[in-house]
């Protein structure tokens, strides 16, 4: 069947799917210590440019040429924001093997990105949290009663699929109080978003998701049955609300606006 490239970088752990040329899915370990920049050797994003990984056989990589002009962004499955530690760890978020096409203004650049910055600030109430990032296939119920999975394909030749939808999935831990350093407290939660434009206020709460419908939809088993049967979930125990940062907007707005 289709291999799973194991690919082991400095900010993140994935799996490339050779079939689909995107991740099957990527895993992240966020601290507040890991999402601060390395003194004299902070990633900077605009040094690091897109490209192919050359790990992979040629064959079965993700190409430049197969994003263009396709209606869709290069979509980071793991965020740049969160490789700051330093140039290299940055620039390898920038592999087209971290990538995968996602709609882009309502999604990409703004929702999506909303969500991915709400991981980061979790951070700040978490010793640590884990970060999952999984596409997906969904099949969708049609006119004749029957359920299809239809799923755009682009690329010249057509060979990088358009996942319906992503999953976020975290796992946080913090002692549950300063006496007891080595007791944890642990929470979970996945959310699955569709690969369209979402409005900047849906609440983050309407994509919940059990963690194992997510599990059986990509084939993954991501956590034992005891966590998932015993932990909060990540709303009861922080607030699920992403912030609506417009940057786009407001340099569009800045760059047209008449100069005094």
């Amino acid at each position: 069947g289709p291999i799973v490239d194991a690919l082991i970088r400095k900010a993140y752990t994935a799996g490339y799917d050779r079939r689909l040329r995107h991740p099957a899915w990527t895993a992240e370990h966020l601290t507040l210590a890991s999402l601060r920049k390395s003194p004299g050797d902070g990633g900077d994003r605009g040094k690091s440019t897109f490209r192919e990984d050359e790990e992979l056989p040629v064959a079965f990589r993700a190409k430049l040429s197969d994003y263009f002009r396709s209606g869709y962004d290069r979509g980071h499955m793991v965020p740049a924001a969160d490789a700051k530690a330093s140039q290299e760890a940055m620039d390898e978020t920038f592999l087209l093997s971290n990538m995968a096409p996602q709609v882009g203004a309502g999604f990409n650049r703004h929702y999506w990105a909303y969500l991915e910055e709400w991981c980061r600030r979790l951070t700040s109430q978490f010793s640590d949290v884990y970060v999952f990032t999984i596409p997906l296939y969904l099949p969708k119920l049609e006119a004749d009663g029957k359920w299809r999975v239809t799923h755009e394909v682009i690329g010249s030749p057509p060979n990088v699929g358009v996942p319906t939808h992503f999953a976020k999935v975290v796992l946080t831990t913090k002692p549950t109080s300063p006496s007891t350093p080595d007791v944890l407290e642990v929470s979970t939660g996945a959310f699955v978003l569709p690969n369209a434009v979402i409005s900047d206020d849906t609440p983050l709460t309407s994509f919940i998701m059990p963690v194992e419908a997510v599990e059986r939809a990509a084939g993954l088993t991501l956590f034992s049955d005891a966590i998932k049967n015993s932990t909060k979930h990540i709303c009861q125990t922080a607030s699920c609300e992403v912030l609506v940062r417009r940057f786009d907007d407001a340099q569009k707005k800045a760059i047209s606006a008449p100069r005094a």
